[in-house]
């Protein structure tokens, strides 16, 4: 199998800052051809978003627009006009995808809503992104992750306990809510089209970040409605796992997930207390949970003594995950990603060699990158509207800053 298996599929994305632009890279780096719309002389909002800069000769952009843009082509329309509005709708009548994340009703003056564009295309997979969705009460509101992760549970979460130092609700540190809504208008893209694929017919999908924020939460939700208490924020500890948690060692500390009684007691061995694993107390994962903080105060003090690299041996060699806690640059430079390439820097657009994270996608042993960089802005116009506009018609508009 091919390792882009979207390829010939072509999405037109109108979306910008993450939640959209992470999506439609997912389908960039399968091998779909997307074509990302910029308004002409600003772009993708992300593009203003530094320091840092990455720069090439005259072109500037923000290292965040890099994170969110590579394999798609940048074609700078003013949709605001009706001659831009009219030439969205050509490109849309024969595209395969389109993705937005304006407000709500936003695009339906402009004649580039769902219903309007599935009229005249009904096999289009039209998906919209936005904070709440496509109905409800706050359905007119603007969403941005960190308000998302505000109002969807994730900041009472995370962070350190009250009353301890630095108590207080915390977001995430990069961009959760955005990055999993991409992810899953990303899979619900790919079901909307196997189902095409039997009845020919496109769909709406109405993605959310707080509907998404919310499905996330995961164990903690599940925690919530099955006991009918909230969780509190933990700092490091798990609140159904121990232990599971960084522990201080003679250097530095290294986060140990014991996951399951069997591990426990090879961790038990591995400290010199193999006797810790018959106590009442720990066990069992359920005892551990409720005696926490004295088996976790055990554990430090016997590691306290001695390396982190003398115990991460013995750890890994016992089957325990362990692992020390890595700066950014640290975890760039492991010998694991190193050897998975993950990093990366491509250099055949307008903005040179650009560093980026590739795709974690492997399929049949080949990775899932896509083939471009991310764009300057408006590289590829002309090439994308040579289809659709002839020369003197694309000067025209240009010359009207309709494109540029």
């Amino acid at each position: 199998m091919s390792a882009q298996p979207l390829n010939g599929l072509k999405v037109l994305d109108l979306s910008r800052v993450l939640a959209g632009p992470w999506c439609t890279q997912l389908l960039a780096d399968m091998g779909a051809e997307v074509f990302k719309v910029e308004q002409p002389g600003a772009g993708d909002d992300t593009r203003h978003w530094g320091p840092p800069w990455h720069t090439h000769g005259d072109e500037k952009v923000a290292a965040y627009f890099l994170a969110a843009n590579r394999g798609k082509k940048s074609v700078a329309i003013d949709f605001s006009t009706e001659e831009g509005a009219q030439l969205i709708k050509r490109m849309a009548a024969d595209a395969d995808v389109l993705v937005e994340n304006y407000r709500v009703g936003g695009l339906k003056k402009h004649g580039l809503d769902a219903d309007s564009l599935r009229k005249a295309n009904p096999a289009l997979i039209y998906a919209s992104v936005t904070g709440f969705g496509q109905d409800g009460p706050y359905a007119d509101r603007a969403g941005y992750d960190y308000m998302i992760q505000a109002m969807g549970g994730m900041m009472s979460v995370t962070g350190q306990p009250d009353g301890t130092p630095g108590g207080e609700p915390l977001k995430v540190g990069v961009a959760i809510a955005d990055i999993f809504t991409g992810m899953y208008t990303a899979s619900a893209i790919l079901a909307a089209l196997h189902e095409r694929s039997r009845s020919g017919q496109g769909a709406h999908i109405d993605m959310a970040l707080f509907d998404t924020q919310l499905a996330v939460l995961a164990n903690q939700a599940s925690n919530a409605m099955v006991s009918g208490r909230d969780p509190t924020r933990m700092g490091n500890n798990h609140p159904n796992i121990v232990p599971y948690r960084p522990f201080a060692t003679a250097d530095r500390a290294i986060v140990i997930a014991v996951g399951n009684d069997r591990q426990f007691a090879k961790l038990a061995e591995i400290c010199g207390h193999p006797e810790w694993a018959e106590d009442w107390r720990f066990a069992t994962n359920a005892a551990r949970v409720e005696h926490r903080d004295a088996i976790c105060a055990k554990i430090e003090a016997i590691l306290v003594d001695k390396s982190s690299d003398h115990w991460m041996a013995l750890l890994l060699d016992a089957g325990i995950p362990a692992g020390p806690i890595n700066s950014i640059s640290e975890a760039l430079a492991d010998p694991q990603a190193v050897h998975r390439g993950v990093r990366q820097a491509r250099g055949n657009g307008g903005l040179g060699a650009t560093p980026m994270v590739g795709s974690p996608v492997r399929i049949d042993g080949q990775r899932a990158d896509a083939a471009l960089s991310p764009p300057a802005l408006g590289e590829h116009t002309d090439a994308v509207l040579a289809d659709y506009l002839d020369e003197t018609e694309r000067e025209r508009l240009r010359a009207d800053g309709v494109i540029a």
